[in-house]
């Protein structure tokens, strides 16, 4: 067994990429512009290029036992991503590409799933067979773990939670071309989109009105909210509510031991959690109450994308 595995996060805007040990130390990491290449090839090229510099620059060479990428609409069975609707070539053999560029065995899977093996193999769900991950960013994404092993489906899509539809008669219209899905209601962007709803339907003071409407991000809510307005502290509770409500209906499928969050709104701490404790636990099926934790992500954001992807890395054959 070689003693490092290459981590490569390809994300929206930068792909981030970094060498890991067995510990899930990340010895070193660097990055490039995703959409700086309209043709793959060229992308692939700087990528090859940059990764190796950082190989040799750590005396790496040989000592590679396995590239993991986590990818939007990464297939983990065909190695293939499909409909990514944020890159600039959106279906592609990624793992057969990447595999003959670097000489080194490929896997990949979808982001949220690789932030789940991360949290598996180093993080918070050391020692857990049975959780499911939520990431909470641009979208909502889910990694779904059962009796240890990340749960695929048929066709290796399975696990999209976000897209559960948590309100069916005039939901938000989402980006997949449905209404009412979680992650309308509960990314950072759901979050941004809520502002825009409560200020426009309510007329108490608030310092979100000291800013441009369509500039207001989940942030400026955060700090709004921080500093006591009560207008962005309302819409945390309406955030953490349906998310709550929504991880009760999840707990039926599979009686998680947790549910681990992460992403930038996990920062929000207890401004979301406290809400979502509360929605979750009046809504839980009698027979589950109390059971699973909510565990805030224990891996650093930096590393967190490079390390869930470089999990994958010592599966690849």
């Amino acid at each position: 067994m070689k003693p490092y595995v290459l981590g490569i996060d390809i994300g929206g805007t930068n792909t981030v990429f970094g060498i890991v040990d067995a510990r899930g130390n990340v010895i070193a990491s660097s990055s490039i512009k995703t959409q700086k290449h309209n043709k793959f090839e060229d992308y692939l090229d700087e990528l090859h290029t940059e990764a190796s510099r950082l190989i040799d620059a750590n005396d790496a060479q040989g000592k590679i036992q396995g590239i993991g990428i986590g990818a939007p609409n990464a297939n983990y069975y065909d190695g293939t991503i499909s409909n990514a609707v944020n890159l600039p070539w959106p279906s592609l053999p990624l793992a057969q590409l990447v595999s003959e560029k670097f000489g080194i065995p490929v896997a990949v899977t979808n982001d949220a799933n690789a932030a789940a093996l991360g949290e598996m193999t180093y993080g918070a769900a050391r020692g857990m067979k049975d959780f499911i991950m939520i990431t909470l960013g641009t979208g909502v994404g889910s990694g779904i773990v059962i009796n240890g092993q990340v749960v695929y489906g048929h066709d290796g899509l399975a696990g999209e939670l976000g897209h559960i539809i948590v309100k069916r008669n005039n939901g938000r219209l989402c980006g997949c071309g449905r209404t009412g899905c979680l992650e309308t209601y509960c990314s950072a962007t759901g979050v941004a989109r809520t502002a825009r709803e409560f200020l426009e339907a309510r007329n108490e003071p608030s310092a979100l009105r000291n800013m441009p409407v369509e500039d207001i991000t989940s942030k400026d809510v955060y700090d709004a909210a921080i500093n006591g307005d009560n207008l962005a502290k309302d819409i945390f509770n309406f955030t953490g509510t349906i998310l709550g409500e929504a991880m009760a209906d999840m707990t039926v499928f599979s009686s998680p031991e947790a549910f681990i969050i992460f992403g930038g709104l996990a920062k929000s701490g207890d401004l979301l959690l406290r809400p979502l404790k509360e929605a979750m636990d009046r809504n839980m099926l009698s027979m589950f109450k109390g059971k699973p934790k909510v565990i805030l992500s224990e891996l650093k954001e930096a590393d967190a994308a490079v390390l869930g992807a470089s999990a994958l890395g010592w599966e690849a054959k």
